[in-house]
């Protein structure tokens, strides 16, 4: 179970209000409610920290006492496309909404909801071998993972 979720980004990454506010809500939904277990700690509660580092998704794993359990180093190759899509309907959203177009906006959502689907199932799959989680924790992930690619290539840089 994880306990407490850290995101580490660089200082300069500047995001609109619209995903400052997925960010934290999946940072706080994923500590409320997550059936998450890594498999060599299967009992243990995690406080777990998500950061880049050399071209590298790095997710560390702390005990509830501190104590450092794993890391692990993910490739963000198979997700770039998702996240590029992910991005792309970010930006359709608030485009959408700021032109009041209730249809639209709903098959945005939609569409930006079946990237997140994708993307919880990839992450599953190419984890299952070291976590076990839900799919809802599985989106939230797939949504700090997103957070992280800020600034990165064209993304949003508004608010």
């Amino acid at each position: 179970m994880i306990i407490t979720f850290d995101l580490i980004q660089p200082d300069n990454v500047v995001i609109s209000p619209l995903l400052r506010e997925e960010r934290l809500k999946a940072i706080h939904d994923l500590v409320e409610s997550n059936d998450f277990k890594l498999v060599k700690f299967p009992g243990c509660d995690c406080r777990v920290t998500l950061s880049t580092e050399n071209n590298q998704l790095l997710f560390r794993f702390n005990s509830r006492d501190n104590e450092e359990l794993q890391t692990l180093a993910l490739s963000p190759r198979p997700y770039r496309k998702l996240i590029q899509d992910y991005f792309m309907m970010v930006e359709s959203y608030e485009s959408i909404r700021a032109e009041g177009n209730l249809y639209q906006l709903e098959a945005v959502d939609m569409a930006r909801r079946a990237v997140h689907n994708e993307a919880a199932e990839l992450l599953m799959e190419r984890l299952a071998d070291k976590i076990v989680m839900d799919f809802e924790s599985a989106r939230r992930l797939f949504t700090l993972i997103c957070a992280l690619h800020l600034g990165q290539g064209k993304q949003l840089k508004t608010g």
